[in-house]
């Protein structure tokens, strides 16, 4: 899933890990992803033989920045922090919210009434956070010139080039921040350096790769940008646990990579 995203918790547990943050959210529970994160993802089962029942739902910038006039008026926009904060964020679902996904569910009953009403529940769904405990977060997504965005240009222009080797003050430069604001920045929001960052995206995307293609090791981690495949084995075995060729036998075994960019 790309991009800022909400998911309600409607039965069972989920544990997510992103750097060296790691996360549970349960039943009653809402987790908000401001930005396209290579996190790790665990379903964790509380009661045995009952599935993990979940919502989601995509958080539109443009949506946001509408309400937020509607709200302020285009003289009175809140002032985005001077830091991001985390890319991840959990609470407790009010009544409200969970009202207001349950009506947008059952539209799935009703065919006749979701070209009309569809937008007008996910407008609500969207009030109903920037209105509630996690507020800040999803204000800064309607906010065009927020330390969110910037970063949220930076991550997308790191996935998308991932293979090729650059220089931070590159990256800073692109995203329009100063280099000392783009570290602090970049690292609230997603627990990791560009560097670490960008060796996550890779790795993940070598494990992909290797799932299909379990016999050339070298050739996955050349092709993911690794000149050295001593340096890869090294680096995926410390991100996944073991050596590439274990590892893409484990999954040729019927265990699968594990890992996803968004819950």
């Amino acid at each position: 899933m790309t991009g800022a995203v909400l998911t309600v918790i409607a039965r069972g547990c989920k544990r997510l890990a992103l750097g060296e943050r790691v996360y549970d959210y349960q039943a009653g529970q809402y987790l908000i992803a401001s930005v396209d994160l290579p996190v790790k993802v665990q379903v964790i089962e509380t009661t045995p033989g009952q599935s993990t029942l979940s919502f989601g739902m995509t958080l539109e910038p443009a949506v946001i920045a509408e309400l937020l006039l509607l709200q302020a008026g285009p003289g009175d926009l809140p002032r985005s922090p001077d830091t991001a904060r985390p890319g991840i964020a959990i609470s407790d679902a009010p009544d409200e919210l969970l009202d207001a996904v349950v009506r947008l569910l059952r539209l799935l009953d009703r065919p006749g009434d979701r070209k009309a009403l569809t937008p007008l529940f996910k407008r609500e769904i969207l009030w109903r956070l920037m209105t509630g405990e996690q507020s800040d977060l999803v204000r800064q997504l309607g906010l065009a010139d927020s330390g969110l965005n910037h970063i949220t240009r930076a991550v997308q222009w790191i996935r998308e080039n991932y293979t090729r080797p650059f220089r931070v003050e590159e990256v800073a430069q692109l995203s329009g921040m100063s280099v000392s604001a783009f570290h602090r920045n970049f690292q609230a929001v997603t627990a990791m350096t560009p560097i670490q960052f960008q060796k996550h995206i890779r790795l993940q995307a070598a494990r992909l790769l290797l799932a299909n293609r379990p016999n050339d090791i070298t050739g996955v981690g050349h092709r993911v940008g690794y000149d050295s495949p001593s340096q890869f084995s090294r680096e995926y075995r410390r991100q996944f646990g073991a050596p590439p060729s274990l590892d893409a036998a484990r999954m040729r075994g019927g265990f699968g990579p594990g890992a996803a960019t968004l819950p």
